[in-house]
């Protein structure tokens, strides 16, 4: 079975209110791409991937005017892809839905949130990720309502003649100082939105406690715009928002697992991986950061034989030899898919 998790970058800018492919010259929200060039890239990236199920992070958007479900899946019949399926969980206002494409003949799926809607004080089971969780991020004593912007997918998995395992897509906030008007404001700003962004870590860490507290297999993916040792903020919180969901200070069979996080956490890292890939018109060159995982929990990890893969353009050989799927993956997003492979648990 294959799982990916990909950030299409202004999905949604590419179907109309009806939900069809805007399939013209017009000017994508991509810099200097065509709408029908970063379709015909994203077609190119989907049937490479050629993955069982992809967690689509910025998908299109669901609301009075609009259903992503039926832009996805129209999107996958006009590339025939076999995964046709389209699954979103709770709506956002944001046009960047999380949702999941998949293959049915492959695999069973649903939208399964867990927990109450409001959390019960001082309990340490997690509230539904469309409610509100509680949690002191001033150290006052007083405790801050959280919510997600963009809550998380939950979903029951069951792969044909596989153990079911639990899913759960992650677009977790982005930290830059989005309005600042001077260097103070900006400092304020990005503290202020890492708290946010590890508070909704640590909210989805409870939940991942409670799967494993059940002996349920768990995948978290997504894109977590955070990393160890990603910003000059980390120090002042001790660590990042991606060390906190996958517990790295639990015991080994309470932690998830994900060989791009590990590279990152090791001291002088030869090689450090990537998964996007965004330009900087202030300075006119691209930058390059490690924001997209797919974790997986110690059970999982062991009896899998899993297989990640960053499908990037440079990065990867076999990515990079194919011109035309290198050139594709370029075009399409501002990410590259992330990917495992992993063999089936018996059911």
């Amino acid at each position: 079975m294959r799982l990916a998790t990909y950030n299409v970058e202004w999905f949604s800018a590419l179907f109309d209110r009806d939900n069809q492919l805007i399939n013209d010259n017009s000017w994508s929200r991509r810099r200097d791409v065509t709408k029908s060039q970063q379709i015909a890239a994203l077609g190119k990236v989907f049937r490479a991937l050629d993955a069982d199920a992809i967690m689509v992070i910025e998908a299109p958007d669901t609301g009075r005017h609009q259903s992503g479900v039926a832009a996805l899946e129209n999107f996958a019949r006009h590339f025939n892809l076999r995964q046709n399926k389209a699954l979103i969980g709770f709506e956002n206002d944001t046009q960047q839905e999380i949702a999941l494409l998949y293959d049915p003949t492959k695999i069973n799926a649903r939208h399964d949130p867990q927990g109450e809607k409001i959390q019960a004080e001082d309990s340490p089971v997690a509230p539904r990720f469309d409610g509100v969780f509680q949690l002191d991020l001033n150290v006052d004593n007083q405790p801050d309502t959280i919510t997600f912007s963009k809550p998380p997918l939950e979903i029951a998995l069951t792969p044909n003649g596989g153990q079911p395992m639990r899913l759960i897509g992650v677009h977790a906030k982005s930290k830059a100082p989005h309005g600042a008007r001077n260097k103070r404001e900006a400092v304020r700003i990005s503290i202020e939105n890492r708290r946010k962004q590890l508070a909704q870590c640590i909210w989805l860490r409870q939940r991942v406690d409670g799967h494993l507290a059940a002996d349920q297999p768990v995948i978290v993916l997504g894109d977590f715009n955070d990393g160890p040792g990603l910003d000059e903020y980390e120090e002042l919180f001790g660590r990042s928002g991606v060390e906190i969901v996958l517990g790295s200070d639990k015991p080994l069979s309470d932690q998830l697992f994900d060989p791009h996080a590990k590279a990152l956490m090791a001291p002088r890292a030869a090689a450090i991986p990537t998964s996007s890939r965004f330009y900087n018109r202030r300075d006119d060159t691209y930058l390059n950061a490690m924001l997209d995982y797919v974790m997986l929990s110690a059970d999982l990890n062991a009896n899998t034989a899993p297989r990640w893969r960053i499908w990037h353009p440079f990065n990867d050989p076999a990515c990079f030899k194919n011109g035309r799927l290198c050139k594709a993956l370029l075009t399409a997003s501002d990410h590259f898919p992330v990917s495992v492979d992993m063999e089936l648990l018996s059911a």
